[in-house]
């Protein structure tokens, strides 16, 4: 398993989520569009961001990882 490419799916996925939301938000009191939620939006977001920096997280730790891997080859 591939940590950087899973945390790159969950990058992507935090995204979207977030902007979804944010979508949401941007529509809201326009007539015709469904009511929103905003507590329930603004909790989405918060989420979304914080899945965005564990998975950064997720991959400067893999490339430490891989970097201190590389450092013990080359003794």
């Amino acid at each position: 398993m591939d940590p950087i490419s899973t945390a790159r799916y969950g990058l992507m996925a935090a995204s979207r989520r977030f902007e979804a939301s944010a979508v949401n938000v941007a529509t809201m009191g326009v007539e015709g569009e469904p009511d929103v939620d905003l507590a329930k939006e603004t909790v989405d977001m918060v989420q979304a961001k914080t899945a965005f920096s564990a998975n950064i997280q997720v991959i400067k730790f893999a490339q430490d990882m891989w970097d201190s891997l590389l450092q013990l080859q080359t003794r």
